[in-house]
């Protein structure tokens, strides 16, 4: 139970987040609430405190909507999503030291629902981070195949399909018995 009112506290904080750019700054909606989340996902970095968007980072020059029908990258996020959306703002350092920093934040939606996230983190073990806890989770597939996360993926997507296209060429279980035998 004291999960739930942190995330409400989450939320309560990113909607009214929302309200303040679409309201006072005239953002679009969508622009709005990607930035809202890029303030979240900053704040929780080791560099920064927040993310300061001024009135310029919702302009044209510095935001954008596009309609998008196809993959939102072509990493781990492969998700098909319908919009891109862009935003800029300013990283101000939790030291304090140094100009802010430039961060654009890139944003997914099919509809009003954001389904991927990226930003220019300028922190890199981001990655490393991810592997470890990946690995402990297929580490026993990584050891019986090639250990890499992406072949792993691949090989059994190429299996499925061989067990498909087998099954669709022929319907003799003897057939399938022998491109069984083979594929062991």
């Amino acid at each position: 139970m004291c999960i739930a009112p942190a995330f409400a506290d989450q939320l309560e904080q990113h909607n009214e987040l929302v309200d303040k750019f679409v309201n006072d700054m005239h953002a679009d909606p969508l622009v709005a609430d990607c930035a809202a989340h890029g303030n979240f996902v900053a704040s929780t970095s080791t560099v920064f405190d927040h993310v300061e968007f001024p009135p310029s980072s919702f302009d044209s020059a510095h935001s954008s909507v596009t309609p998008w029908n196809d993959s939102f990258d072509e990493g781990k996020q492969r998700v098909k999503v319908d919009s891109i959306v862009t935003v800029e703002g300013l990283g101000v350092r939790q030291d304090g030291n140094g100009d802010p920093a430039d961060l654009k934040f890139r944003c997914g939606y099919v509809g009003s629902q954001m389904l991927a996230f990226s930003w220019n983190d300028p922190v890199p073990p981001a990655k490393p981070r991810a592997e470890p806890s990946s690995g402990k989770h297929k580490g026993v597939k990584g050891k019986h195949s090639t250990g890499n996360k992406s072949s792993i993926k691949k090989s059994s997507g190429k299996s499925s399909k061989k067990a498909t296209s087998s099954k669709s060429s022929s319907s003799k279980s003897s057939s399938k018995k022998t491109t069984t035998k083979k594929t062991q």
